[in-house]
């Protein structure tokens, strides 16, 4: 039989060691916050509510989505990097978490070693699209015309490090022809000055072109994709219209900082597989021409995986073309 005094003590010892178990245990206990490192509206902050609230409903808490907008995606991205790691704050970032490492030379947070990957969410395809009245009738005709003019044609973006950058340094680099690149401050004004025909030729999420391309605005020249988009089933892949190695879509993730307990890691990546099976995310995510990712590519494994190798396929480009963010 074991004294009274030393039963009281291992009870003691029993709770302290139990109290961690049934803090992680009871995660969360209050509102999580999602970062997006975009401004409110856009095709990231739309796919960060939808996720969020079928997040929150899984968590039992309301997951709370907070825009920090400004350089890139970096000041977002530094503000859950330095973040208590407790699973109370969270980033939902895109393709520019594998092109920011390569593009800003000077960072105040460490953009590869300071994050817990949770899972990938959604890639969305992206469109090669011209102005109405460019002289091309399909993509061979395109990159003919391209070749031709060269520098002579403009080919806009949203800015360094956005998507449409990318994808156009992908584009001259298959065609192994440079235009002449006018970066803007977002896709609106970019997309403003195709459909002015200041600018020729535009590469973006099927988000931001499909309105445009069903109302007959812009001419659509191919999806980035491997297979053709649901909801554009007239444009070719680039692939089927003669650029095989011209394949790019703006993915999305969700991380963690640093250092997060497992338990709490494990729990936020059950919330956002079930967010993914979710009908109503899928419903919306078409509606934006996209899809969730299969659930055996959402696990933190996979998402570290392809986040390194996007990291590797795109700094050679980035290098190359020398077009580097301070």
């Amino acid at each position: 039989m074991v004294p009274i005094g030393k039963r009281a003590l291992l009870g003691a010892a029993a709770a302290v060691l139990a109290a961690p178990a049934r803090a992680q245990r009871s995660y969360p206990t209050r509102p999580v916050t999602m970062v997006v490192p975009f401004a409110a509206g856009g095709p990231t902050d739309t796919v960060a509510r939808l996720v969020a609230q079928a997040m929150g409903a899984e968590l039992g808490q309301t997951i709370v989505v907070e825009n920090v907008a400004g350089a890139g995606g970096t000041l977002g991205a530094q503000r859950v990097a330095r973040a208590r790691p407790d699973g109370y704050t969270i980033l939902l970032h895109h393709i520019g978490m594998a092109t920011i490492p390569t593009l800003y030379r000077r960072l105040a947070y460490d953009p590869i070693n300071g994050f817990e990957p949770l899972g990938l969410v959604t890639e969305v395809p992206m469109t090669l699209i011209a102005r109405r009245d460019f002289p091309a009738a399909n993509l061979e005709e395109m990159v003919q015309v391209i070749r031709r003019e060269g520098t002579k044609l403009n080919y806009a973006n949203a800015g360094i490090g956005a998507a449409s950058h990318l994808c156009g340094l992908l584009f001259m680099k298959s065609m192994d022809t440079a235009m002449t690149t006018v970066p803007y401050r977002g896709t609106a004004p970019a997309m403003n000055d195709l459909l002015a025909g200041t600018v020729d030729v535009l590469c973006d999420q099927t988000t931001n072109t499909t309105e445009q391309i069903r109302a007959g605005t812009v001419k659509a020249y191919a999806v980035t994709t491997r297979e053709r988009v649901a909801s554009l089933p007239e444009v070719p892949t680039a692939a089927e219209a003669g650029l095989p190695n011209f394949e790019v879509s703006v993915w999305h993730g969700l991380y963690a900082p640093k250092g997060t307990p497992q338990p709490i890691v494990a729990q936020l990546n059950r919330a956002l597989v079930a967010a993914l099976q979710d009908q109503n995310v899928a419903r919306r995510f078409a509606d934006l021409g996209t899809a969730p990712v299969p659930v055996a590519r959402a696990t933190p494994e996979i998402h570290r995986q392809f986040w390194q190798d996007d990291i590797a396929k795109w700094r050679p480009l980035i290098q190359a073309a020398g077009q580097f963010a301070d």
